[in-house]
């Protein structure tokens, strides 16, 4: 395990690249495209940070694009605070994102559904 500092909150964050099925990052969906960034260390914070902003610009694009690029992600594992949901007044609100990955609207009138813009 080797100490490092994350590149955008200075926190201190212990890597695992030694072994890479045991670090935290594998619980994140892999959907951040490579850049130059890429190899910069982030906290687990500042990932999601940066996963949301990406996800930002997705959900500018038409409904249809936004659920073919979610629909292979529904399958992933535990749902992740502040990507999936947030926590409201003791209430797990979910997110856009999650309602994409479901691929469908319960028809509830949740407040992040996408399907209510189309």
């Amino acid at each position: 395990m080797t100490t490092l500092t994350c590149s955008q909150c200075k926190a201190t964050l212990n890597c695992q690249a030694d072994n890479i099925n045991a670090c935290w990052c594998n619980e994140l969906p892999n959907i951040l495209p490579l850049d130059e960034a890429a190899t910069e260390c982030l906290c687990r914070d500042c990932t999601i940070k940066k996963i949301n902003l990406f996800l930002s610009k997705l959900y500018q694009q038409p409904l249809e694009q936004q659920l073919a690029f979610a629909k292979p992600y529904f399958t992933q594992g535990n749902l992740i605070e502040n990507l999936d949901y947030t926590m409201q007044n003791n209430y797990m609100v979910f997110s856009r994102w999650f309602f994409l990955k479901r691929g469908h609207c319960c028809s509830n009138g949740c407040s992040h559904c996408p399907y209510s813009d189309s």
